[in-house]
């Protein structure tokens, strides 16, 4: 009788997954409970309805229900914590992988190693500290999967999982056994630095690539040091946390670089898309505040809002709306320089480098990602150039991969890196762009070089496009215009004693008649400035923007102030279309959209306007057996 199969060993997560888990969760309540009682005890003074308590009282009965409360609610998160742990293990068997978690609802994923496209790994500060981090396996399902999440491994634990998973694919794919003793695995403490995996004798399946080109090899023999912040990366390393245990021989680096000091600062520089978030939070902070006031001062608040508006309509001079810009713009730029050392320390640490078949990415001084793909599962190659990097020659160079959504505490800090495709250089030179290319991504040579413009013609639709149906400019004037004609009407209105007011509308009013001309002139001016910016944009756009294909990839250039231009694979395009409305099809002209399994839901590469033969000839190349053009 064939014997049963023996069990798999269980490797459970990190025990600081019960201490460190129940601290966050205790904090984000204690805050929580802390603001609760503050609003209630406020609310309860503004209503009198704490009068004939005296203060000391009032506080302990607060406090001591408050502690009462904090006490069940830690106590609760600890035992569920302490249950939960013991039910959230995984077990790495012969062709599958499978996480087991939940205590009521049980709940097994099993991802078998074919699938497996990336295994990432993200760390909180305090993670860091401690040596553990959260691996998310991508199972490459795009929007209808999910990441396969397993929180607090320790980094040796994280790096041998890597390893151990990337090997078993490999292993697999060539048709070996993935282990000497099916049900057998190597426990994560058992895998000392350099030690083989249990498939090492596959292992080099992983590692086989094409052979890179020798001067790219060469560059990155002399490819820059690095920056300041690398020193600090390179401590990180050497600690690996309290818990991390011994690195892991994770295979061979044929290619690698990092950021120049001059590098980081740009890239930190022009990366401040957070000072709007930062602004917003003070704005709404400050709306709360007043709110508070209000209800708590009642008419006493109303009628010093009543005094400070009556002495503001009579004694606002320019200087005093000249100090207030002034402040203004003070705090706009202590922002922006807050938001640019916050992405420089983002990027702190960030290493981009080509092992084997996988291109992996790390970066993030405080908070550390690690980021890694398969180089078949890479869909485009994207240089993306905004408008500042276009003033310095400089671009951000991104891979496009398949991508699948990740429901775990922690995907909301993710960094912008990790939400824009797996980027490979944030602000590099335009000239190094080849270089880098011929060392992380080889196989994306030969791409094409004649490329085919839009259409003459669309020169003038994209102005009729972007300065008038698409230009804020050209509405923005509109809206100004229908200002100036709506206080014409209200003077006149006003004059003819159509409205009977009181002293607070006219007051607003006469603040309106008093301003509104300078501030619609000012829109108005605003305006122009913006039309001329958009009719500009799309003779840049209509200049730069093109597309080519040959036997191997297809490119596509959108220009205007802004570049980008994005190359991939014939093989890759999953679905390609030419679109024409009649204004396109009397002008000849059509829209290409060619679609990717890029990102959690595919990515669509859109040009318009492209010549319709162009267009008529790109889809016999898109066609099976099609133009295979050189």
């Amino acid at each position: 009788m064939p014997q049963p199969e023996a069990p798999l060993p269980r490797h459970h997560v990190h025990h600081s997954y019960m201490w460190l888990e129940s601290i966050r969760t205790c904090v984000i309540v204690i805050v929580m409970v802390v603001i609760a009682n503050f609003s209630t005890i406020a609310g309860l003074m503004a209503d009198g309805e704490l009068d004939g308590l005296s203060a000391g009282l009032m506080l302990a009965i607060v406090g001591g229900g408050t502690l009462v409360l904090l006490l069940i609610i830690v106590a609760i998160v600890v035992v569920t914590r302490l249950v939960s742990y013991k039910h959230l293990y995984f077990t790495v068997g012969p062709s599958e992988f499978t996480l087991c978690s939940g205590v009521f609802n049980k709940k097994k994923v099993h991802v078998p190693y074919q699938r497996v496209q990336s295994v990432d790994q993200r760390a909180t500060l305090l993670q860091r500290i401690f040596g553990v981090c959260t691996v998310a396996i991508d199972t490459a399902g795009g929007a209808a999967n999910k990441a396969v999440v397993v929180p607090y491994l320790t980094k040796a634990q994280a790096e041998w999982l890597r390893a151990e998973l990337y090997n078993r694919k490999a292993a697999l794919a060539a048709g070996a056994v993935p282990s000497a003793m099916p049900g057998t695995s190597v426990t994560p403490a058992a895998v000392a630095p350099g030690a083989p995996s249990a498939v090492a004798g596959v292992a080099a399946v992983v590692n086989d690539v094409a052979a890179l080109d020798p001067a790219a090899i060469a560059a990155a023999a002399t490819s820059p040091a690095g920056n300041v912040l690398d020193a600090g990366a390179a401590a990180w390393g050497q600690f690996s946390g309290v818990f991390g245990g011994p690195a892991q021989d994770t295979g061979a680096v044929s290619y690698e670089y990092g950021l120049t000091n001059k590098e980081l600062f740009l890239a930190g520089l022009s990366n401040t898309t957070s000072v709007g978030l930062i602004a917003l939070g003070l704005i709404v902070g400050v709306l709360q505040a007043v709110g508070f006031l209000f209800d708590a001062f009642g008419d006493a608040a109303n009628i010093a809002v009543e005094e400070a508006a009556i002495y503001f309509s009579s004694e606002v001079t320019a200087w005093m709306i000249g100090g207030i810009s002034a402040v203004v713009v003070g705090i706009v730029l202590v922002l922006w320089v807050l938001s640019a050392v916050g992405s420089c320390i983002s990027y702190g640490g960030f290493k981009a480098r080509r092992r084997g078949s996988r291109i992996e990415v790390e970066y993030g001084l405080l908070q550390h990602t690690f980021q890694g793909v398969a180089v078949d599962r890479v869909q485009s190659v994207v240089v993306k150039q905004s408008f500042i990097r276009r003033l310095f020659g400089y671009c951000e160079l991104s891979l496009g991969k398949i991508d699948a959504a990740d429901d775990s505490d922690d995907a909301s800090k993710k960094g912008s890196l990790a939400q824009q495709g797996l980027i490979i250089h944030p602000f590099v030179k335009m000239s190094r762009v080849p270089e880098i290319l011929a060392g992380i991504v080889p196989e994306f040579a030969e791409l094409p070089t004649e490329s085919r413009p839009v259409a003459r013609v669309a020169l003038r639709r994209a102005i009729v496009r972007r300065g008038i149906i698409q230009g804020g400019g050209f509405w923005l004037a509109v809206l100004a215009v229908a200002g100036f004609a709506g206080m014409a009407w209200f003077n006149g209105a006003l004059e003819s004693g159509m409205f009977d007011l009181d002293w607070q509308e006219l007051w607003i009013s006469g603040m309106l008649a008093s301003f509104g001309p300078s501030v619609l002139a000012i829109l108005l001016a605003l305006a122009l400035i913006l039309v001329i910016i958009d009719i500009v944009g799309a003779v840049l756009w209509a200049r730069e923007s093109s597309f080519a294909f040959n036997r191997r990839f297809m490119q596509v250039s959108n220009g205007g102030f802004s570049r980008e231009t994005v190359s991939f694979p014939r093989q890759k395009i999953q679905f390609g279309c030419a679109r024409t409305n009649p204004l396109q099809r009397r002008a000849g002209t059509d829209t290409l959209l060619a679609t990717t399994a890029a990102g959690s839901g595919g990515t669509t590469t859109v040009l318009i306007d492209a010549a319709h033969e162009d267009a008529m000839a790109w889809l016999d190349w898109l066609k099976p057996g099609g133009n295979m053009v050189k």
